[in-house]
């Protein structure tokens, strides 16, 4: 496996409940978990991981259902919902031995982030979210644009084994064209990651559990994060919000004011990218969150 992280960094497999999480350490000082989007791995943090492990232990986790995780089949609705997902990361950590540690997530990581800040928030000492807004937010103000713009997030989540077959019939094909239409003035993609990412895909039980993971945005996360909204339930830790300037979010969204609905300490900018911020703009995430780590 080509993999574009230093040496200093070990990979291990962690078993959370029969669930093998993919698991990469390196570094020393307080805990960091960085979690990945959609359809990435942990390698989506190659340029910021080593800069960040200057100072901190920085642990990287492949999702259930990612990369070299392991792929629990969709029998019920709840397999891939970010509780249990938020669960499995929660396990990583403390077989490492940290209980309390800050999170980073972009894309559906940060929808994981978001939920074990929910959770479990006396584990979450600060939480930042790249490029996105909270899940209920964004169904609740689904119109023709995002329809357009997110069209994955519904076809991703039809049923009768649809996304499934026309994925899989080219699941290079189908990586690539996301990556590249959702790139904007940033760096280019390091193409030994890029192959990685095909490669994990690649797996048939990879896409069925994207698949239900996005079925369970639109389904089973929404009831928990009604019952949040309904209970009054908000997260409480220090939250950093990045957005790309030119991405969806960016361009139709007011991030920071939508996030304060949400939470209660929220900061952030837009960065000059668009939707994958950890590889488009690595120097300017790292020095974000540097600084926010710093004083959380």
């Amino acid at each position: 496996m080509s993999v574009p992280l230093p040496s200093t960094f070990q990979a291990r497999t962690v078993d959370v409940d029969g669930v093998a999480i993919h698991t990469v350490v390196g570094g020393d000082g307080p805990p960091v978990l960085l979690l990945h989007g959609y359809p990435q791995t942990h390698l989506i943090w190659h340029d910021v991981a080593p800069a960040l492990a200057s100072r901190h232990t920085v642990v990287l986790t492949d999702l259930r259902g990612y990369g070299d995780s392991a792929k629990p089949e969709p029998v019920t609705d709840d397999v891939y919902s970010k509780r249990a997902m938020a669960r499995d990361q929660i396990g990583v950590m403390r077989e490492l031995g940290f209980d309390r540690f800050a999170v980073a997530g972009h894309d559906r990581g940060a929808r994981v982030g978001h939920r074990m800040a929910l959770d479990h928030p006396g584990a979450v000492a600060a939480l930042a979210v790249l490029d996105i807004v909270p899940t209920r937010h964004t169904f609740a103000h689904a119109d023709a644009a995002f329809g357009l713009g997110y069209y994955h997030w519904f076809f991703l989540a039809a049923g009768n084994g649809i996304p499934e077959r026309l994925i899989g019939n080219d699941p290079e094909f189908w990586i690539r064209s996301r990556m590249t239409a959702r790139h904007s003035g940033g760096a280019a993609y390091d193409e030994s990651a890029v192959r990685e990412y095909v490669r994990c895909f690649s797996d048939p039980a990879a896409i069925a559990a994207s698949c239900a993971d996005y079925r369970a945005a639109a389904g089973i996360d929404l009831e928990h994060d009604e019952a949040d909204a309904a209970a009054g339930r908000r997260v409480r830790c220090p939250v950093l919000a990045l957005w790309g300037e030119h991405s969806f979010v960016g361009r139709n969204y007011d991030v920071l004011k939508v996030w304060r609905e949400y939470a209660d300490h929220v900061s952030g900018t837009a960065l000059p990218s668009d939707h994958y911020l950890p590889e488009e703009a690595p120097a300017l995430v790292t020095a974000e969150l540097r600084a926010f780590l710093a004083r959380t």
